[in-house]
């Protein structure tokens, strides 16, 4: 079995792929600095355990990160608990993606991963949608080129941003209010971020296929609210959630 993990600034996401290439089993725990690798460790092995998957099962393991700070604790767990180095995403790992951007080594792993995932599944031109701690637009070729990115706020960061430094805003789950114009401050609030980010991700991706004087471009959603914001964006054909899992799981294999 490979394990595959993705360090994002929020949370750790886990994935576990089988001989088949079936994912099996998946889990999210926060990402948090202060951890250590045992902490780590002894919670991913539980997980593990609930599912009925055995530490002595897991045979490789890759890992993208965004938070460089907790690579050395991820890969000292990884070795210390499976006795496994782990296979890391960086320069020289093999993707059979063609990064055309200014500088290739800016591009973060989530997004090397997610735009190979999404060409490899669905072919290309496509646009990946990123709904993150940041929301991030991948813009793949047919060539199965990333031509570039768009990079703008998370939803739960404005969200966050707008509670912590407004005095009577409350904290709020988000969900689609029946109506736009807004009756209480609830509802107020999920209009403007719902609605808000429905029309952000609309006109840029409008803006994307008039750059590329492409109408076909295939759009693809992944991260915690794609799915909610995909009922809202008629742009947006495939909602993903496990984009990024099956990304890693497959470059595991083309370098193994």
């Amino acid at each position: 079995m490979v394990l595959v993990i993705d360090i994002g600034n929020t949370n750790i996401k886990y994935g576990v792929y089988d001989d088949k290439d079936n994912l099996i089993a998946s889990f999210r725990v926060s990402s948090r600095l202060s951890r250590t690798a045992d902490e780590y460790g002894s919670v991913l092995v539980n997980l593990l355990g609930d599912k009925g998957i055995e530490k002595t099962q897991i045979t490789g393991i890759i890992v993208s990160s965004v938070i460089p700070s907790l690579n050395y604790t991820i890969c000292h767990m990884c070795e210390y608990f499976f006795n496994i180095s782990p296979l890391m995403v960086g320069p020289g790992i093999k993707t059979g993606l063609n990064i055309k951007t200014e500088n290739p080594k800016e591009v973060g792993a989530d997004i090397i991963v997610n735009s190979l995932s999404a060409f490899s599944k669905y072919g290309g031109p496509i646009v990946v949608v990123d709904f993150g701690t940041a929301t991030t637009f991948d813009v793949v070729s047919e060539k199965c080129e990333l031509l570039g990115v768009i990079i703008a706020p998370g939803i739960k960061t404005s969200l966050n941003g707008l509670t912590s430094n407004t005095a009577q805003l409350p904290t709020i789950e988000l969900d689609i209010p029946k109506n736009v114009i807004g009756k209480n401050t609830k509802t107020s609030m999920q209009s403007g971020i719902i609605f808000g980010f429905a029309g952000l991700v609309e006109n840029i991706v409008k803006k994307i296929k008039i750059e590329m004087k492409l109408d076909d471009v295939k759009v693809v959603a992944t991260g915690g609210l794609g799915k909610i914001i995909a009922q809202e964006v008629k742009s947006i054909n495939i909602v993903d959630r496990t984009l990024t899992l099956d990304g890693l799981y497959r470059i595991y294999k083309l370098n193994n």
